[in-house]
């Protein structure tokens, strides 16, 4: 019998950027379902091309890629950049920003007076990783070398905590905002949705401990998800939690689904909440935001919950996601 000839395999395309870096990078250890590895960024700070207006300029990620695993997250893309496709990967390799500080100190002449920065638009700058590599603690020591910049932090972790004694001297001589994420206070709800984020009482003893500290913080309840979590009576709950902790401000936004996450997210969402499914597809499909009037009647919900919980006062910026069904009747007006 005549053997079939052997081909050549085809060559792999050449990796350039983040992507080539990215493969270079060495691995430094695994946890539970995850990777961790070396990245050697040639850069820190990022100016936002956002289309939408956002509240800031620039923004650093002292990571890529977030454990928390956040079903929603819209931050999943940002590993295709590194040619990694499968929106799971983000959760599950982890990119471990080398020399973060040094490069900071080299790039903040670029920040004109008056810009802002965002840490942890991303990849949570508190996750796990973070108990070990210290990159965001190193971040915010840069920072309280400084003056006159305007920093603000977002988190689902309460190991913010931990970096208060650095975060009272950046807030010494900067404009610095803290803001912790809470999508719901049920602890059962939320460890399906984030699942290895810490628990909801815990950030918001999170939330307490900032303010008692002396430092400006603030919640946000975003992503909202329409048929899950926009129970005007739910997020009551939340913003009153977050009065009673001693938050200045609250804020929220509804989901913002890009592909790469509606691939995780609406699989999540058939196994846990079947009937909502058909839902989300119709009003996703071919967008990533849902109409405008959803977000209206959600910010007129906040704006009133704010006064009523005295929450306006010190109103700041947002800086950037077992359960039945509730009946489309009783939601905040789903979609």
């Amino acid at each position: 019998m005549d053997s079939f000839p052997l081909l050549p395999l085809p060559e792999k395309p050449q990796l350039v950027g983040i992507a080539r870096l990215a493969a270079q990078g060495e691995s430094m250890r695994e946890g539970h379902n995850v990777e961790y590895f070396t990245l050697l960024a040639k850069s820190l700070l990022n100016r936002c091309v956002s289309g939408r207006q956002m509240p800031f300029t620039w923004t650093i990620n002292p990571y890529r890629g977030c454990e928390f695993g956040c079903r929603y997250c819209y931050a999943r893309y940002t590993h295709e950049f590194m040619e990694m496709r499968d929106g799971i990967e983000f959760e599950q390799k982890i990119y471990v920003k080398q020399r973060a500080a040094e490069l900071l100190r080299q790039e903040l002449r670029r920040v004109k007076s008056g810009e802002a920065i965002a840490l942890g638009t991303a990849t949570d700058p508190y996750q796990p990783a973070e108990k070990r590599y210290e990159v965001t603690r190193g971040i915010l020591k840069e920072f309280a070398r400084h003056r006159g910049f305007k920093l603000g932090i977002i988190t689902k972790s309460n190991l913010v905590v931990r970096d208060l004694d650095v975060l009272r001297e950046v807030a010494s001589a900067n404009e610095l905002s803290v803001h912790v994420t809470i999508t719901t206070l049920d602890p059962d709800l939320a460890r399906i949705l984030e699942p290895r984020a810490p628990r909801p009482d815990l950030r918001l003893a999170a939330v307490r401990s900032l303010a008692e500290a002396g430092l400006r913080v603030g919640l946000s309840c975003s992503p909202v998800l329409p048929g899950i979590t926009d129970m005007p009576k739910d997020l009551e709950a939340v913003v009153r939690a977050a009065a009673e902790a001693g938050a200045d401000y609250v804020f929220a936004n509804p989901l913002f689904l890009k592909p790469c996450s509606a691939a995780v997210f609406l699989p999540f969402l058939e196994q846990h909440f079947p009937r909502l499914l058909e839902n989300y597809r119709n009003r996703y499909q071919d967008r990533a935001f849902l109409p405008p009037a959803y977000g209206r009647r959600l910010g007129e919900l906040i704006s009133r919950l704010r006064e009523k919980y005295k929450l306006v006062r010190r109103e700041r910026a947002a800086y950037a996601t077992k359960w039945p069904v509730q009946g489309f009747e009783e939601q905040l007006a789903l979609f």
